[in-house]
């Protein structure tokens, strides 16, 4: 078992992570909690394979199930206002507890419900997925999606805890763990090159579900968001908007896809860090072979690196530029871009014209291999 602290404070907590770590579910939330009922909130998907093994570890507990439909468009206002009111008829306390057993979306939209019901009520992460594992549970960034665009509504709220049991990740499918393993390698590029090297090396036994690998992985990864997190929980200080390597080209990819389950968040992702490091190195800032080594490296563990193979269309520039003018980082004196002056010395650059990144968009939309025939 690994315990990682996020230290925040009288709002800090702690991530576990290991095998087996819902067996001693009960026991953890009554630290937590003096309250004996505790709804669990998960989708459709997830509760047929995890929820069971949950409820058997809150042995003591009542536990109330919400159960949601699967996917991404469960991440708005209408499962929102669902989520509430089931709450509000449960007749849930501040001093209660919610336990978020998903993937993003449903950590997501039940942090931003525990956020606010009854002004604040506390809530656990469960995270699921890989990706849930190492990046959404962690930090108290919670909200839905809109017609405007990904993560606009929401609230910063930190869990009472985080547990992440690596047993949850056999169950898997390959695709979501390379869509995890993208915000996994996010961390080396950011500021770690020592990790980047580390995630090249083993990331196809990280791909493989390779136990040792799997807890190195995870642990190292919400090591370095805490500490990032600790230092600007709030994004007021430039430090945390590092998180958002690949996020500003990998949302406008998500909206130009409809939020749909053809490219998933971690699928858009990846390929916004290979085009923010193309970018990086179109703009002078690092070597253009330091770009092209992890543009291989994805494309080496079977990952989409080009915006061609997520069936983005060549003339797609303009549309692009239109959903990065909604995104929620964009202030008076424009939009900031996370860019990088190597692998591991990602840096965030408040003076990009979006007319070059437009004109970067253009050229890149025409390279790289097509979409798979489904």
């Amino acid at each position: 078992m690994i315990d990682v602290p996020v230290q925040l404070n009288d709002r800090s907590y702690r991530i576990s992570i290991g095998a087996g770590v819902l067996a001693s579910a009960g026991d953890r939330l009554a630290a937590l909690t003096r309250n004996r009922r505790v709804a669990i909130v998960t989708d459709e998907t997830v509760a047929g394979l995890h929820l069971d093994r949950l409820t058997a570890g809150l042995a003591g507990f009542e536990t109330v199930p919400i159960v949601l439909a699967a996917g991404e468009a469960t991440k708005g206002f209408a499962a929102l206002e669902q989520l509430v009111d089931r709450l509000l008829a449960l007749e849930v306390t501040r001093s209660d507890a919610v336990i978020a057993l998903g993937g993003g979306v449903i950590g997501d939209l039940t942090g931003f419900a525990a956020a606010i019901v009854k002004r604040g009520m506390g809530f656990v992460q469960v995270p699921t997925t890989l990706l849930a594992m190492v990046d959404s549970s962690v930090g108290g960034k919670t909200g839905i999606n809109t017609k405007a665009g990904k993560n606009l509504v929401g609230a910063f709220h930190q869990p009472l805890a985080v547990w992440a049991d690596l047993d949850c990740l056999q169950s898997l499918p390959d695709r979501e763990m390379k869509a995890g393993y993208a915000e996994i390698v996010k961390y080396g590029l950011i500021s770690d090159p020592a990790f980047y090297e580390w995630c090249e090396a083993n990331a196809a036994r990280l791909l493989a579900k390779d136990a040792a690998v799997l807890a190195h992985a995870v642990a190292q990864s919400c090591r370095a968001k805490a500490a990032i997190v600790a230092a600007d929980e709030r994004e007021t200080n430039d430090i945390r908007a590092l998180l958002n390597l690949g996020h500003t080209f990998g949302h406008a990819l998500e909206a130009e896809t409809g939020f749909s389950s053809g490219l998933l968040h971690g699928e858009a992702v990846g390929i916004g860090m290979a085009q923010a490091l193309r970018f990086s190195a179109a703009r002078g800032l690092m070597a253009k072979a330091e770009a092209d080594r992890f543009t291989r490296h994805l494309e080496a563990v079977g990952m989409m690196a080009w915006p061609r193979q997520a069936g983005i269309a060549a003339d797609a520039a303009p549309r692009l530029i239109r959903h990065m003018r909604q995104d929620k980082k964009r202030t008076s004196d424009g939009l900031p871009f996370i860019l990088a002056r190597g692998l591991g010395d990602s840096f965030l650059a408040k003076d990009v014209p979006l007319e070059a990144v437009e004109a970067f968009l253009a050229a890149d939309l025409s390279v790289g291999p097509a979409r798979a025939a489904a």
